[in-house]
């Protein structure tokens, strides 16, 4: 049988797509295997920074080197921004940037249905050169809706070995999406499927290279959402987190148009009323939340990243009352200083940001809050960085994810004078995890006495042959937690906190 491997980097929203990647192969008859053995092994990137580049390259390297047969797709945001870079690496048979992604098996795999056997197939892959197409381009061109840059473009040199699927992201409107998966939690040993409801952004943020790889902000529709929760909520599931590029953004790109019968209810020549009931008949994360809660028995529902200015005062407040959505708000900072915000072209100032954080405490107190931290923006001064600093001292932070700014190739950032030595961001990023590190500690013995729920996640082999087993988990509130004993996984359990150890909890089944 002709198997697959798919190797994510990045976020929630890649971790998504490489999902909705393997769906396709494994309704096409293909199985899984590890990347040091699979026939086919995609890579479906990030390039968020600098760095995420150097990851994906490094991967190609190493599947090149432990399997020097299989044939490497690269796929993902680092496809979509250079394609002929990838293309030119040694190894490479295909790049598929994210404007195909939601056919790469067609694209890879074109003659699957009615064409030779499986081990036919698998022969003729495995006697492809190694740097040959494992594409069919008459069958691939004919059957897409976009033309593969290899056919456009005039200079084919990258490209004559290596095929090149990448178009126009921003001729997306619609938004096909998967969750991370969908089989039995007893068989696929994960717990905690990742559904992507949005994916792109209408934000231009300076440093950031996501919208150009990414696309319009897209919305999946309220009833194909509701249909994955399903699906996913038969097979077994317990937690559901729900992700996107830039989440609280979910419904503004649907369109909606109120009934006749709802612009009724208000005063004919009341203009004011009917744009009212327009408003709150809009789609929204809150409502979207809303609608999971009453339409489906989930019985956790986890909300990934959302920015400051979506955190809504009835957002708060449902996350707050819901004991069936997770306590715990991703909100991203970037800098606290106002001066670099505005450099960043981001759409809130600190004071903004202070506010939502209080408010998200004061409704849950015992929440975690985490935050996206950037050192080293382009003119960042001592004074700019001890705003950000004294800010994340004030807040009431469970974690942060510290980043050094990374220029991104085309970005208005990467243009900007004073661009800050790699040194001084370095140290500065350190600071900041220092503090981070602090405050997760602080938060971890607070929990210590307490009772809090947990969902099982795997169990852990005993490294001694009398040690007891452990079973590790996740707390409502975001905790890293071992639970003494073993358990199965995906079970709720209450869990009374004994300890702290090694950067996470201790604890029984109360």
């Amino acid at each position: 049988m002709l198997t697959f491997h798919v190797e994510n980097f990045g976020c929630r929203a890649t971790q998504a797509d490489g999902a909705a990647v393997e769906r396709q192969f494994e309704t096409r008859g293909l199985a899984r295997a590890s990347s040091s053995e699979a026939d086919l092994v995609i890579l479906n990137t990030c390039t968020v920074t600098n760095s995420a580049d150097q990851d994906a390259r490094a991967a190609i390297r190493r599947v090149q080197r432990q399997n020097p047969l299989a044939k490497i797709i690269v796929t993902g945001c680092y496809a979509q921004r250079a394609p002929e870079e990838i293309a030119a690496l040694p190894g490479v048979s295909a790049v598929i940037g994210n404007s195909h992604k939601h056919q790469l098996a067609e694209l890879a795999l074109p003659a699957l249905s009615g064409g030779p056997a499986v081990e036919q197939r698998r022969s003729a892959a495995r006697d492809l050169p190694s740097s040959g197409p494992i594409l069919v381009p008459e069958v691939a061109v004919n059957s897409r809706a976009f033309v593969p840059v290899s056919v456009l473009a005039e200079n084919r040199e990258l490209r004559t070995e290596n095929w090149v699927y990448v178009s126009d992201i921003f001729a997306h409107t619609e938004l096909l999406a998967a969750p991370v998966f969908e089989s039995a939690p007893h068989e696929s040993a994960r717990t905690r499927p990742n559904l992507k409801v949005q994916d792109g952004c209408d934000n231009r943020c300076s440093f950031c290279i996501i919208p150009s790889v990414r696309g319009q902000s897209r919305s999946l529709p309220p009833s194909e959402i509701i249909r994955e929760v399903k699906v996913l909520v038969a097979a077994g599931y317990k937690e559901l987190v729900i992700s996107g590029i830039n989440l609280g953004r979910w419904g503004r790109d649907l369109d909606f148009s109120p009934r006749p019968s709802d612009l009724g209810k208000t005063a004919p020549n009341d203009v004011r009323s009917s744009r009212s009931a327009v408003r709150r008949l809009t789609p929204n994360l809150e409502s979207l939340l809303g609608c999971i809660l009453a339409e489906t028995s989930l019985e956790k529902l986890r909300i990934s990243s959302v920015e400051p200015m979506d955190w809504t005062d009835s957002l708060i407040a449902l996350v707050a009352s819901s004991p069936r959505i997770a306590k715990h708000a991703h909100v991203p900072l970037q800098s606290g200083s106002d001066a670099v915000l505005r450099r960043m072209h981001r759409k809130y100032r600190p004071w903004h940001y202070r506010e939502k954080i209080e408010k998200i405490h004061a409704a849950m107190p015992t929440a975690a809050i985490g935050a996206d931290v950037m050192t080293g923006f382009p003119g960042e001064t001592d004074a700019e960085f001890e705003a950000t600093h004294r800010l994340i001292a004030e807040l009431h932070f469970t974690y942060l994810h510290v980043f050094t700014y990374s220029a991104r190739p085309g970005t208005p950032a990467a243009a900007m004078p004073n661009q800050v030595p790699v040194h001084v961001a370095r140290e500065r990023n350190k600071i900041l995890r220092d503090l981070a590190a602090e405050k997760k500690r602080a938060f971890m013995k607070s929990a210590v006495g307490t009772v809090l729920e947990a969902i099982t996640l795997s169990t852990s082999q005993p490294s001694e042959p009398n040690a007891p087993f452990v079973t590790e988990a996740l707390t409502d509130n975001y905790h890293k937690l071992y639970l003494n004993g073993r358990h199965a996984p995906n079970q709720w359990l209450p869990v009374r906190v004994e300890k702290v150890s090694d950067g996470a909890l201790i604890g029984s089944v109360r």
